[in-house]
Parts: structure tokens; C-alpha cells; sequence
């Protein structure tokens, strides 16, 4: 229905219906005629219509089983009062043509305030897009030029054209990721030492340059992460195992999540040990050679004090046939014998008495929530460098294990043994 908006204030709206089959003139003329005069003059329907003061009346009726019904709008500019007293007669119509009629004023809409929601709800749709653009124009400029530079940083890199960033040629040490959108977020933070193996099956320049470099996997935290480590392992020379959150992706972390999980890599013969995953780390023995020695002078230059004996005195067990251990060392000797093989660990009280058993994978956790009373921790894996910290934290006076991982930082406090140190 049309309503001259110009003229129009409140529209009347009243159900119509009737004994009879009418048409639209026929309910209009009834209207007109049968309210002449019961107003007065002032309220004359004709002459309220030619000043414009009442607007044109519209029906809409239709017939069904000889009978009509309907819906009578009449449009009014003048003011409540007199709206209401013009609908109120047109309830006084009874008939229409010949037939009996019957109407019902069902309500007076006050067209401004539907006009006003409209404006009101139109205006929230352009202020809340007005706001996205003004909150996103900002941010947005940093973002696309930071996005333009890393798009030009990707490159292709091998003969599987692999996304990668500029500096893999350049690096001694590598990041292997899942896919582009990773090697994306890490070029954000200025991380480009990064290659992805876009899938599952791990390509042949990933093969390649695991054996030339030092490598970390850095894969997403669910159960797709997890396959792509096995075949990495698997196939590729790995050195040390990097995992998101779990349920997280390495594409959605932020520069501080990223930063945490390089920073709380484990070494990865470890990891494959504690999943009971065959590596391909032990296929080549040159090349693992070459690795521990290249730890053994980065220790040497790290710890300037020398604590580490396997590192300072490689020779030591030649030049020394027999060795002499205190009572403790007697104990950690002795459970770390009866750990072999189990990829468990022990905690141990103050007098050597067993406070906790669990499996390697679960130490760190179980430490954390370690309250006190554990002097020393024997394990039969890798010390790594979360360990250490964690016995430092706990103020664990010894940590014994297999052999020692990467460690950045030895503790001064906490004495480190390893199973060199037995022999």
C-alpha cells in the first residue's frame, strides 16, 4: 500500500468483512456515504480528502464461499484526537452495497514512530559499518603492508617448490612447518628461517636438508600434527620437536605463543621415544657424530665453569678406571639400572625413599605440581633444559638421566649426572 508520506501521521487500519461479494468501490462509497454528516462539517470525510488533511483510502479485499473480507486503511494528518473519533466512525458502517457489513478499527499506527525505528535500525546497520571501517582502516594499513612483505619474502624453495623464507640457505638451523599459512605467521614476527612440507607425505628437499642442518619440527597441536611428526621422524633427520597448543595451529599463535613453544622444544630422539616412534635420526651415524660434537663446543662455550664432566673430560673414564661415588650417587646409580628401558622416572626423597614413579612424557607436569619433598630426579631419558629449570624451581638438589639434551643454561645448584658418568 502507498501512503503519501508528505501528508501522513497516523494510519487508521480496520478489518472489514461481509455477508456479500463487494468491491473495493463499493466498500470506499460506503465509507464516504454512510459517515456524511455524522461528524460535522469540520470532520466531513469529502472535505478533509480535498484540503489533505485525510489521505486516499485504500482497500484490500478479497471473496471466498460468497463472502468478503478485507483490510480499510485511511491515511490521516490530523491530529490523535480527531484520528481517533474518524476511526471510532468508521465502526457505525453496517452495510456495503446491499450487503450486510461489518468493520473493526484494529489500530491507529503513528507513522513518525515507525519512520523513527527505521532510521533508529537503519542507523545502527551504518554506524556498525562506519565502526568496523574505522577500527580496521588503522590496524589494517600496518597488517597489509607487514602481509605484502611477507608475500614478497615467501619463496619456492627445492625442486617440490616449497614455501619457505629467505634465509634457508643462509641458516645452520631450520623450523619445518605444516603449510604455507604457518610459514606466513612466522615471516609476521620476523622468523624466516622456516620451510613447510605442505602435506603429509614429507618431500625430498626436507630429506635433504635434515641432513645438513640443524632441524626443528614445529607442527600444530591435534592429531594431524601428530602424523606428520611420525612420518618426519620416520623419513627425515629431526632434531628437536616443537608442538601449538593443543587444539591451537601454528598459523593462529601469536608472536608470545610461538616464542613458548620454540623455547620449550624437547630433543627429538625424546619425543620419538616416549610415542615409541622409529626414527630416521639413527640412519645415518656420520652425521650424528658430527652433531654431538658440534653440542659438546657449544656447552663448552656456554658453561665457562666447566660443570658438565662428559663435556669437559671426554676421557675421563680412560684416565680414571675407578671411580669413587658418595652414598647418593650409589643410589641414583642404582635406579637408574632399574629404569633401563621402562622410559620412566623416579622421584626421590631426602633419604633416598621412593616418593613417585611416572613415565617420562608426564615428568615435567608431575614436577610442576610437586609441592616438596623430592631431593632428586632419575630418569631413564634425556635431561632436557625444562627439567633442569623445573628442578630448580622445586629446589631438586640432583638430576640423573641417559645422557644430557641442548642445554642453553646448566644449573649451579642442581648436580646433573648422566650415564657416562657411571661408567
Amino acid at each position: 500500500m502507498d501512503i503519501d508520506p508528505s501528508t501522513t501521521k497516523y494510519l487508521i487500519q480496520a478489518k472489514l468483512s461481509t455477508d456479500g461479494i463487494v468491491e473495493k468501490p463499493d466498500i470506499v462509497g460506503a465509507i464516504f456515504g454512510q459517515t456524511e454528516g455524522l461528524l460535522g462539517d469540520e470532520l466531513d470525510l469529502r472535505d478533509l480528502q480535498k484540503s489533505g488533511r485525510i489521505g486516499r483510502i485504500e482497500v484490500e479485499v478479497s471473496a471466498s464461499k460468497g463472502k468478503s473480507e478485507g483490510v480499510v486503511y485511511v491515511p490521516s494528518s490530523l491530529d490523535q484526537v480527531e484520528t481517533a473519533i474518524l476511526a471510532s466512525s468508521l465502526e457505525t458502517i453496517d452495510r456495503v452495497g446491499p450487503c450486510k457489513a461489518r468493520i473493526t478499527v484494529e489500530k491507529i499506527e503513528d507513522v513518525r514512530i515507525s519512520k523513527r525505528n527505521k532510521i533508529i535500525e537503519r542507523a545502527k546497520q551504518l554506524l556498525s559499518e562506519l565502526l568496523k571501517t574505522s577500527k580496521t582502516s588503522g590496524l589494517d594499513l600496518a597488517d597489509s603492508v607487514r602481509q605484502s612483505v611477507q608475500v614478497e619474502e615467501v619463496v619456492h624453495y627445492g625442486r617440490e617448490r616449497l614455501p619457505a623464507g629467505p634465509n634457508i640457505d643462509d641458516s645452520d638451523a631450520i623450523i619445518v612447518l605444516e603449510g604455507r599459512s604457518d610459514v606466513l605467521n612466522l615471516l609476521k614476527y620476523g622468523i624466516k628461517n622456516v620451510i613447510a612440507v605442505e602435506g603429509t607425505n614429507v618431500p625430498q628437499t626436507i630429506v635433504e636438508l635434515s641432513k645438513e642442518k640443524v632441524v626443528t619440527a614445529f607442527v600444530d597441536g591435534d592429531r594431524g600434527g601428530e602424523l606428520i611428526l611420525r612420518e618426519l621422524l620416520q623419513i627425515a633427520e629431526i632434531d628437536f620437536i616443537a608442538r601449538a597448543p593443543a587444539g591451537q595451529e601454528v598459523e593462529e599463535l601469536t608472536q608470545k605463543q610461538i616464542v613458548k613453544c620454540l623455547r620449550n622444544k624437547v630433543p627429538a630422539d625424546q619425543f620419538a621415544e616416549m610415542l615409541n616412534i622409529p626414527t630416521g635420526q639413527t640412519k645415518n651415524g656420520e652425521k650424528m657424530g658430527r652433531r654431538d660434537e658440534d653440542r659438546q663446543d657449544r656447552h663448552k662455550h656456554e658453561d665457562d665453569r666447566g660443570r658438565h664432566r662428559e663435556l669437559q673430560k671426554p676421557r675421563q673414564v680412560e684416565e680414571k678406571p675407578s671411580k669413587r661415588f658418595n652414598p647418593d650417587q650409589v643410589r641414583y646409580k642404582s635406579a637408574l639400572d632399574e629404569l633401563s628401558n621402562t622410559s620412566k622416572a623416579k622421584l626421590l626423597g631426602e633419604s633416598g625413599n621412593l616418593v613417585k614413579e611416572v613415565h617420562v612424557s608426564m615428568l615435567a607436569d608431575t614436577l610442576k605440581d610437586t609441592s616438596g619433598g623430592v631431593s632428586a630426579v632419575v630418569l631413564d631419558g634425556i635431561i632436557t633444559q625444562r627439567i633442569l629449570d623445573l628442578a630448580v624451581e622445586k629446589n631438586i638438589s640432583a638430576v640423573v638421566g641417559v645422557k644430557l639434551g641442548n642445554i642453553a643454561k646448566l644449573p649451579t645448584n642442581v648436580e646433573v649426572l648422566t650415564k657416562e658418568d657411571f661408567s
